[in-house]
């Protein structure tokens, strides 16, 4: 019997599910997204537990999905997995550009069709569902180190690079609609032409940002204007420390040393926007497309980094 958190065993029920969501002649679309979905989260669970099972593990106070996850508890203990909202969350975080607003998307979805008397599924049309669908599930694939053939088939690999391309094509023309349409903006509000109702709606740079951690100024690609990027996952953290010259091995590091010590964070982009013409991208996958930086550098606090470090002693 495999382990429960065991990612090969993951993957293949996973392509067991799409093997029947992707069954045409025998299943409605709303029974074929019920299976993809569940696959979905299947992959999200591999791709995972693939780096660390306890990745996937839900902790609790006593600590045995934890304990079963690390292979120092075995026998017939429960194996409970966290939520698939924990899942997509750590997903964005992994495996960019993994969009965890759209994997929810699916998963509620799901959970509405099985749950309650909405219409679930039903609510996007299958072919626009679809390419939504593989947009996110071929990135945790490649995060598996594996590719759709492996996933379908040879037969079933072109219908998804279909929905692949389709998905590019409709991401090529969202972003290209937000950049045309903040264009006339701006040109409408200097010409003095804004129609009265866009003008009300109109925000400034606080209420148009997503608020987030960090933020850099950043060229907006529609007018040119200073927009704003922001993020909030930490990608990389690089430590500058001074030379040693001037500071004795045997002090405590004080004041001065620390003043002197610069800390640069790496911030994943997620959301930009421009007070100018009021375009908006709220994902990753918008700002790549309009060709503005997907990362950018800050400034991080050296007190609290080197408060982190841990203490070697003698004792």
């Amino acid at each position: 019997m495999s382990r429960p958190f065991d990612h090969e065993a993951l993957w293949m029920k996973a392509k067991l599910f799409l093997n029947r969501a992707m069954d045409d002649d025998f299943r409605s679309f709303d029974e074929q997204a019920l299976w993809a979905a569940l696959a979905l989260e299947l992959l999200a669970k591999a791709a995972l537990a693939r780096v660390s099972p306890l990745l996937i593990a839900e902790p609790n106070e006593e600590g045995t999905n934890l304990l079963i996850a690390s292979g120092l508890v075995k026998g017939d203990a429960r194996f409970t997995s966290v939520r698939a909202k924990t899942l997509m969350a750590r997903c964005h975080r992994a495996f960019k550009p993994f969009d965890q607003a759209e994997a929810m998307k699916i998963i509620n979805g799901r959970n509405e069709y099985l749950h309650s008397s909405g219409a679930g599924f039903m609510a996007i049309p299958p072919h626009a569902w679809w390419p939504r669908y593989w947009a996110q599930a071929a990135i945790l694939v490649t995060a598996l180190d594996r590719d759709i053939e492996e996933l379908v088939g040879g037969d079933r690999e072109r219908v998804v690079t279909k929905h692949l391309e389709q998905n590019a094509k409709n991401l090529e023309q969202r972003t290209e609609a937000l950049i045309e349409r903040a264009k006339q903006r701006r040109q409408q509000q200097l010409e003095g032409t804004l129609p009265a109702k866009v003008a009300a709606e109109w925000k400034t740079g606080q209420y148009l940002a997503a608020q987030m951690a960090h933020s850099e100024a950043a060229t907006c690609p529609a007018c040119g204007s200073v927009g704003l990027l922001e993020g909030e996952e930490i990608v990389n953290t690089e430590v500058h420390y001074p030379s040693s010259s001037g500071y004795g091995l045997d002090e405590e590091y004080d004041s001065d040393y620390v003043n002197d010590v610069s800390v640069t964070l790496t911030i994943g982009a997620d959301y930009f926007s421009c007070p100018a013409c009021q375009l908006v991208l709220s994902s990753y996958d918008l700002i790549r497309q309009a060709g503005v930086e997907t990362d950018f550098d800050v400034e991080g606090d050296a007190e609290e980094y080197l408060a982190q470090e841990p203490e070697y002693g003698n004792d």
